[in-house]
């Protein structure tokens, strides 16, 4: 009867210790080409609180090469939300009142974490912690084939995708930019237009308005890297040096010059697509107004001219 109940047992406790490598399992990612778990998880599967964890290694930091354990970068921490969704990310989504991204464990990580934990919870965790390690790499070498051709399928997306987008911008171009008119409260739409205008210049934007102010940064902050603006304006635009100053420290390079030769306000792009706008920028969408493309590229010459 004792061997009888011994028997039941530990078929019992089998099934309990399959149940936590399982739950192990689903707390192991990818990320850089290695299988890690996240800190937060790691304290919880050894009853300790996240803060102590991290302690522990720095204490010992020599321990702890990069490919033992990493912090993660925002991006990386983005795209594991995105991609799992799990509790567990959701929790440190706000990073559990952390003011720091979470750091990341390896199967190696672990094995140096174990020893620095004194508690008898830790030994068993660390036993079940490195047979989810050895089942995932299992898993993964057996199914190589079948990742590689999901990883074939979403490349051939990404690129359809590409293509996509390009056929469409280019046929959103010819419908939008050749002349558009926006009618009082089409706020969102005119502000939109004008953004695209913005983003589809490569080397160089200059803007002709007299009565510009600082909405007009928050649409150049959308211009591609390295895009120079430079933007004429009258002594009547609400724009500050501080104002400038701040935009070229993270939206380089943003020059101002005071004129009153303008009367009416463009957009010219590259050197080679003239816009007309009716209205000035910060105005877009309060009243009825146009933007029109004007196709005499001989305009832009006689414009920068002036």
């Amino acid at each position: 009867m004792e061997k009888e109940n011994s028997t039941v047992s530990s078929n019992e406790e089998l099934i309990v210790e399959e149940n936590e490598i399982k739950n192990i399992k689903s707390l192991i990612y990818t990320i850089r080409g290695k299988q890690v778990m996240i800190d937060s998880d790691v304290a919880r599967l050894y009853e300790y609180q996240t803060k102590n964890i991290n302690k522990a290694v720095k204490r010992n930091i020599k321990r702890f090469p990069k490919d033992f354990c990493f912090q993660l970068t925002d991006k990386e921490f983005s795209n594991l939300r995105f991609q799992f969704g799990t509790s567990s990310l959701k929790t440190i989504d706000t990073y559990g009142g952390r003011r720091y991204l979470p750091y990341v464990f390896t199967e190696q990580g672990i094995s140096m974490l174990s020893p620095l934990l004194n508690s008898e919870v830790a030994v068993q965790v660390s036993i079940n912690i490195m047979r989810a390690f050895v089942e995932m790499r299992k898993f993964i070498a057996s199914n190589t084939q079948v990742f590689e051709r999901l990883t074939n399928i979403e490349y051939k997306l990404l690129d359809y995708d590409r293509k996509f987008d390009i056929v469409f911008n280019e046929l959103q171009k010819d419908e939008n930019f050749k002349q558009k008119v926006f009618f009082a409260g089409q706020i969102y739409d005119a502000y939109s237009l004008i953004i695209d205008i913005i983003k589809s210049a490569n080397q160089k934007i200059v803007i002709i308005d007299n009565y510009i102010d600082d909405s007009i940064l928050k649409m150049l902050v959308k211009k591609n890297k390295n895009v120079e603006v430079v933007i004429f304006t009258s002594d009547k635009s609400n724009i500050s040096k501080l104002d400038i100053q701040k935009f070229n420290r993270e939206y380089p390079v943003l020059k101002v010059a005071k004129t009153n030769r303008f009367h009416d306000r463009f957009i010219i792009i590259d050197s080679k697509e003239l816009y007309h706008c009716g209205a000035s920028i910060k105005d877009l969408g309060n009243k009825c107004f146009g933007i029109n493309k004007m196709e005499d590229k001989n305009l832009i010459y006689k414009i920068l001219k002036e």
